[in-house]
């Protein structure tokens, strides 16, 4: 029997980076994520095709082109639309690095200066620092309560997200309408309301479980939902601050920075910090 080989298979991309997740996977089931044995798993570099695929604006938008991109370049992650907020970062960290290499330039404006400044990172060294983050799925508040909180999705961030750019979209539009003042506050506290119940949801969906201060706990998300309709508003607050603290766990922290003589003579501070943030002025070379 005469096999049917391609030649130029061999010259096909092969992993370029080896990452271990923040979440380690924890949060993933058979159907979402495929864990290796070490932990770690495989990064390919992206085609020529994924590249088109990230600067697709519609694409990007609805979060297709991103989902489209890690299924492409993050074999191990089956459906990333279910990928958690915790390894978010990470997983566009690692693609860029395969595809890339292992630097990239930051561009920032000097606090309190109007010079503008691009500094060279390693990618490398920010995936170390996302490896060794350890994921806190619950907290305490101030009166006892207990609180568990799961990750947000990738699906719910960009539903989350498209909601928000939409309304936005309409208070730009309403802004430059010929309508009447009280037209437009109208409008304005409809689509107001309309973000405020957004991010309710966004809270009430992500709470798990509430222990207590006499240690009952509450796992029903419509009780769930009936108390945080009807508790204090100071309780809410800081059930919002504790939720915003876990989320953030494994983000890429700021860049420190020191300021030059010559930039603090002109307005800058000693040291500053400045936000590592990805768009297709620094994910793209």
């Amino acid at each position: 029997m005469v096999e049917n080989t391609n030649p130029l298979q061999k010259y096909y991309r092969q992993p370029a980076v080896y990452i271990t997740l923040p979440s380690k996977g924890k949060f993933y089931g058979p159907e979402v994520f495929t864990p290796t044995q070490s932990g770690e798993i495989p990064i390919l570099p992206m085609t020529a095709k994924d590249e088109l695929t990230f600067k697709t604006p519609d694409a990007m938008m609805n979060g297709q082109a991103t989902v489209d991109v890690i299924k492409s370049c993050v074999p191990n992650f089956k459906d990333p639309w279910q990928m958690t907020n915790y390894d978010t970062d990470a997983v566009l960290l690692a693609i860029r690095a395969a595809t890339y290499g292992e630097s990239m330039d930051v561009n920032y404006t000097v606090p309190g200066t109007d010079e503008k400044v691009t500094q060279s990172i390693s990618v490398v060294q920010l995936l170390e620092g996302l490896k060794n983050v350890e994921i806190k799925d619950e907290f305490s508040t101030k009166g006892g309560f207990t609180i568990k909180v799961k990750p947000l999705t990738y699906n719910t961030l960009t539903k989350i997200q498209t909601a928000q750019f939409e309304q936005e979209k309409i208070y730009n539009t309403v802004n430059s309408s010929n309508m009447t003042q009280e037209q437009k506050s109208q409008q304005f506290v409809k689509s107001f309301k309309i973000l405020n119940d957004i991010n309710f949801d966004l809270l009430v969906e992500a709470i798990t479980s509430i222990k207590t201060p006499d240690g009952v706990e509450v796992t029903a998300p419509e009780i769930i939902k009936e108390f945080c309709n009807n508790c204090e508003s100071k309780l809410i607050n800081e059930i919002q601050t504790g939720l915003g603290n876990i989320r953030t766990q494994a983000q890429i922290k700021p860049l420190k920075v020191e300021a030059t003589e010559e930039q603090i003579k002109k307005g800058a501070p000693a040291t500053y910090e400045i936000p590592v943030t990805f768009d297709n002025s620094n994910f793209f070379v």
